[in-house]
């Protein structure tokens, strides 16, 4: 041990004694330490890996997987049977809701345990627009919505999604609270459209859809505005750094 007191070794004399004792032995076992500190790292990194590679097999991801496999059957019961028969698009209408709700718990559930992977990031936004996109189609196909509703939505999300990737190397753009009730508001107004709804709930349904193109459209309008703030932005701040360098 290298660590014992002077005291419990009969003195400092005794303690820096003879040649060859204990005194001498800690530049080895520091050498020897600090290798076997560097190896393990080393390891570790490749024990991280193996642990994000199996780590894709949790419980955000397979939720997402789903979603990603809800779409197929989504089209198949909207379309079935000529696509206005009730009973289809009921469960046409289950199928999209099962797909909403799980949209709502993944990501939770990978930030609040940890489980966020590269494939989460990438599937996550695919399954969102995917099922938003075959309703919307799907709706527009068969008439119960107008066609340039569908463009506005699928092209607003698009869009969005192009303009994160251009600005990402001066930062993220952070999901907004009206972003949030836009999406609501999207899924309850889709949602009721896949249902065959007459009466004073086809009015409603209406209205909800009106609502959801205006927070569409409002929100794209505030995503570009943070676009544009944050790449001047980043720009200041690159040229100031480079002038603080030059200089």
């Amino acid at each position: 041990m290298t660590g014992v007191p002077a005291s419990a070794a009969g003195g400092s004399s005794g303690a820096q004694g003879a040649p060859g004792s204990a005194a001498e032995e800690p530049a080895g076992a520091a050498v020897s330490g600090a290798q076997g500190a560097t190896r393990p790292a080393r390891g570790g990194k490749l024990a991280a890996a193996a642990v994000n590679q199996a780590s894709v097999w949790n419980v955000a991801n397979l939720l997402t997987m789903l979603r990603l496999l809800l779409v197929p059957g989504f089209v198949a019961l909207m379309l079935a049977d000529g696509g206005y028969d009730p009973a289809w698009r009921s469960l046409a209408w289950a199928a999209f809701a099962i797909a909403m709700i799980t949209d709502l718990f993944d990501g939770h559930l990978a930030r609040t345990y940890d489980l966020v992977t590269d494939f989460g990031k990438i599937a996550d936004p695919i399954a969102d627009k995917a099922i938003m996109g075959a309703a919307l189609i799907c709706l527009s196909a068969l008439d119960d919505l107008p066609w340039w509703v569908t463009v506005v939505i699928l092209g607003r999300e698009l869009g969005i999604t192009l303009l994160r990737f251009l600005v990402i190397r001066y930062g993220v753009i952070p999901a907004s609270r009206g972003g949030k009730l836009k999406t609501l508001t999207q899924g309850v107004a889709v949602g009721m459209y896949v249902l065959a709804l007459t009466g004073w709930l086809a009015t409603l349904r209406f209205w909800v859809m009106a609502a959801a193109v205006v927070l569409t459209v409002v929100t794209g309008l505030d995503y570009v505005r943070q676009a544009i703030v944050l790449r001047r932005r980043g720009m200041a701040e690159r040229t100031s750094v480079l002038e603080e360098s030059e200089g």
